[in-house]
């Protein structure tokens, strides 16, 4: 799915609109045939006084927050027309390699800070120490946390908007009900899956019809939620230097079978194997409808979820571990902006970023979104200070660890993404997917040195 804002001028006329827009599919470029300064260009993206900017996601908040009130607010300010288009995560390394191939990149673009390093290594992204280096010290200081998340070998490529992490929600009157203790959540991921079991719903023939612990299913969600558990189990995904694997482990297998394990056999406590409930509307999630006592969720979905269904508790745990692991989640910086470096109108695309992450648009955007802010004076806000669940993700925010920022990481990813579907459709056994796994991850690693 795109979503497309375009605002255009002509004499003091203006025109906004959203627009749902249907791309053909375009085939996979790999950014390593792209590397160097090619030809792509912002030449073809209008005048002086227009720039187009691409933003990651499919949330419909986000969408008209942004397009809708900030975008128009800084074209009010500043006279420029901007050209706001939305991508899914699932299309948006396609859409940008096309993009770059066809000397159509947008001046600013956004995208995971996993992803950061291969836009690096192919010289598609502009520095921005210059630019930070210009911002006052107090801003700098009010920014460090997140900076580091968009950095690649010290350098500054990336300018988050929030931080962001996936913690588990659960249904503090489900909790009761099943007499569980709600202010007393599980600890261990063991005593999760105990938790989960008695809060399980099965009708006459068998079939779940409510899940006692979801975790994400669907591509990009399955990588995630499996990283998780490998990270809690005392694993990791690739080594520091970036060069291998070692995810093929004890503590790989461990986490890969608890997670085979939600959805197959007679223990099973999840339902909907494959369905990405992680992007439905707020009154379509689990929670909400009462198909899940557990789920994971973004500090997003989650204060949207509290803020629609205030009648409804809900807790938030703390990351569990496996007995004896301390307890993580993925998260840290969340997505951010980039400047293509071959547009020729850096210093306006620098000047949209810094409007973006100034302390007045930021905190509307977090606000307005319901994710955790990026600047650490935010904690003292009223925003922060009447959300339990954003209180929540900033106490937690020590055990949240970032997916690995390497070359290659978005194909990485799919690939893990790939035999993780596998496992969790009983074609291949955990064993068997992580080995095969392995093999793929070390070539594209090898490949990307």
């Amino acid at each position: 799915m795109v979503v497309e804002h375009s605002a255009h001028r002509k004499g003091h006329a203006r025109r906004r609109g959203v627009a749902l827009l249907a791309l053909t599919a375009t085939a996979a470029l790999a950014l390593s045939a792209c590397s160097g300064g090619g030809a792509a260009s912002s030449a073809d993206n209008g005048g002086d006084d227009e720039l187009t900017v691409w933003f990651p996601g499919s949330n419909p908040v986000e969408i008209e927050l942004v397009t809708k009130s900030i975008v128009p607010a800084f074209e009010e300010e500043t006279g420029v027309d901007v050209n706001v288009t939305y991508l899914d995560y699932s299309d948006l390394s396609t859409k940008l390699n096309a993009a770059f191939a066809g000397g159509t990149a947008p001046d600013v673009f956004g995208h995971g800070p996993a992803a950061v390093a291969d836009f690096v290594i192919n010289d598609r992204v502009e520095p921005l120490d210059d630019y930070v280096d210009k911002l006052s010290a107090d801003d700098q200081d009010d920014l460090a946390a997140a900076l580091t998340g968009g950095q690649v070998d010290g350098v500054q490529y990336l300018m988050p908007l929030s931080l962001q992490g996936v913690l588990l929600v659960y249904s503090k009157a489900d909790f009761a009900a099943a007499g569980l203790d709600p202010e007393n959540p599980p600890t261990t991921w063991e005593e999760v899956h105990d938790a989960a079991e008695k809060l399980t719903v099965r009708d006459g023939a068998g079939t779940i019809t409510r899940s006692g612990l979801l975790l994400p299913s669907q591509p990009v969600g399955r990588q995630q939620a499996f990283t998780t558990l490998l990270y809690s189990a005392g694993g990791s995904l690739i080594s520091e230097d970036g060069t291998k694997s070692e995810f093929d482990s004890k503590a790989g297998i461990e986490a890969l079978e608890y997670y085979v394990s939600t959805y197959n056999g007679d223990d099973a406590v999840s339902s909907s194997l494959g369905a990405n409930y992680i992007d439905s509307p707020t009154a379509q999630q689990p929670l909400a409808l009462g198909t899940a006592s557990i789920t994971a969720l973004s500090a997003q979905a989650a204060s949207q979820l509290q803020k629609t269904f205030p009648d409804k508790e809900f807790g938030v745990m703390t990351p569990p571990g496996f007995d004896g692991s301390d307890g993580y989640a993925v998260g840290g910086a969340g997505a951010g902006l980039m400047i293509n470096a071959d547009s020729a109108k850096k210093d306006l695309a620098w000047k949209f970023i810094q409007y973006m992450i100034s302390p007045e648009t930021v905190t509307a955007y977090t606000e307005g979104i319901g994710t955790v802010p990026m600047r650490a004076s935010a904690a003292e806000s009223s925003y922060v200070k009447s959300s339990p669940v954003i209180q929540a993700w900033l106490e937690n925010s020590e055990q949240l660890r970032a997916n690995p920022n390497v070359p290659g990481w978005v194909q990485v990813r799919d690939t893990i993404d790939k035999y993780l579907e596998q496992a969790l459709n009983k074609t291949l056994s955990p064993a068997e997917a992580l080995d095969q796994m392995s093999v793929a991850v070390d070539s594209i690693l090898a490949q990307n040195k």
